[in-house]
């Protein structure tokens, strides 16, 4: 009797892909078949975040949950993987007895077994991180026209606060043939957008060949910019502030697929917190990074920030206040600090107490809150190219999508409205779109179609 498998893919992007490996192994599996909600199914699989605090939370409730539905007799088999699961096995099999398995972050390819009962031990898990090829299949799971594509996995730096190197191990890149494949395949499959993902994108390659890792980069995305050409967009995520060549800023500014979109995670700005984050960069190297940035035309910069960092001071976080109220980034997502054992940054004095941190976490968005509205009236009035996503989730019969300066669940969407008349569009349609009015955080525009009600082929209507 063929089972009901539903996924819940918690964390980020890089995650997602681990899951979409799985889902095509679930389905290539004639005993199985994937179900969107969790109520029909009679297993599920969580695929868990264990990158902050927030993150674990959500993850072990939604755990919890799921066993709950066991109990209650509605689940046969609960079975957990990626990063919560391959940095707290042994608890997870002690304290949520429940759960059927635990895979981990390189261990997840055995989730047919796992569903199957045919695992020799609960806990299967392994060191490091399973790394994609182009001939591993998997389910696209992202709608209308946008994929991701996982360059490399792991990370070799040793940031204070993070976690990340200790779960997924050192970085491993994938080869430069080997990405371009895959982003060919992605292309004939319908894909327009597709979003490159890996914990640190400008050391991508570093590790294949340590003498020419500053243009690996930048030697990749020109063989999809010549290569892959069912590809409209190319996106990069989490580009830290090292190896931003001049090619590579070239390539922003007159690549035919690169969107000017550049997501740079600084973290802080005062010095004496970057050194103890051990990021590497100072202040001055960051304006100097930002000023080659905004040289490209209709950037659109994102940041992430770390709000509450061990022995923050009042004078230091006015610091970071006065120079995100100064650079006025596009967007900007605050963290609130999370002491994660095993880090160095947890084993610090002066930890900053929590309601502090939420305080000043709080107070950036809001400063951040108004400076991306007046961004986005800026926007009003133009006409821009926007790839449609599909029916919004909070706005029923509105279709909403996206311009080059928004990516997918992390950026805001632009609703769209058809006061021009023509065909309404499909997910995975580029469309030009009208702004017509804009909030903090997201847009609203006219669809302008290609052949507008009344004239087509040439011919006047009536």
């Amino acid at each position: 009797m063929t089972k009901k498998v539903h996924m819940v893919s918690l964390g980020c992007p890089k995650n997602r892909v681990d899951s979409e490996v799985m889902v095509a192994k679930i389905q290539n599996d004639q005993s199985f078949e994937m179900v969107e909600d969790a109520a029909e199914a009679d297993m599920v699989v969580v695929n868990t975040c264990g990158f902050i605090d927030a993150a674990k939370e959500e993850s072990v409730d939604t755990i919890l949950e799921m066993v709950e539905r066991k109990k209650r007799g509605q689940l046969s088999k609960v079975v957990v993987t990626g990063c919560l699961s391959q940095r707290y096995s042994g608890d997870l099999e002690v304290e949520i007895p429940e759960v059927d398995a635990i895979l981990g972050t390189k261990t997840f390819t055995a989730i047919n077994d796992a569903l199957h009962g045919k695992l020799e031990q609960k806990s299967y898990i392994q060191p490091g991180s399973f790394i994609m090829d182009h001939e591993v299949e998997r389910t696209n799971t992202v709608r209308g026209g946008t994929a991701y594509l996982k360059i490399a996995e792991g990370c070799s730096r040793s940031c204070s606060f993070c976690i990340i190197p200790k779960i997924r191990g050192k970085q491993k890149s994938r080869t430069i043939d080997d990405v371009v494949a895959e982003a060919k395949r992605l292309g004939r499959a319908g894909v327009k957008e597709i979003i490159l993902v890996a914990q640190d994108m400008t050391s991508y390659g570093i590790d294949l060949d340590p003498r020419t890792n500053r243009d690996y980069l930048v030697r990749l995305l020109r063989r999809l910019e010549e290569e892959a050409t069912e590809i409209e967009w190319v996106r990069l995520l989490y580009m830290y502030p090292w190896n931003f060549t001049d090619e590579l800023i070239e390539l922003f500014q007159h690549g035919e697929r690169l969107v000017p979109y550049v997501d740079m995670p600084l973290q802080h700005v005062n010095r004496r917190i970057l050194k103890s984050m051990r990021r590497n960069i100072q202040r001055k190297a960051q304006k100097e990074l930002i000023a080659r940035l905004r040289s490209i035309d209709d950037l659109v910069l994102r940041t992430s920030l770390i709000a509450g960092y061990p022995g923050e001071t009042d004078e230091e976080f006015q610091e970071l206040y006065d120079w995100v109220e100064e650079v006025e980034f596009d967007r900007v997502g605050v963290f609130v600090y999370s002491p994660e054992e095993g880090t160095p940054a947890a084993k610090m004095e002066d930890q900053v107490e929590e309601q502090v941190k939420l305080e000043r976490r709080n107070a950036l968005m809001e400063l951040q809150r108004k400076i991306s509205e007046e961004k986005n009236q800026q926007w009003v009035g133009y006409t821009t190219e926007v790839l449609v996503d599909g029916v919004s989730e909070e706005h029923e019969f509105v279709l909403e999508g996206r311009h080059y300066g928004q990516a997918p669940e992390i950026d805001g969407v632009v609703y769209l409205s058809f006061d021009y008349g023509g065909e309404m569009p499909t997910p995975g349609d580029l469309v030009e779109v009208e702004i017509q009015q804009a909030t903090a955080y997201d847009l609203t525009g006219a669809v302008i179609p290609e052949d507008p009600l009344g004239v087509a082929d040439g011919e006047i209507g009536i």
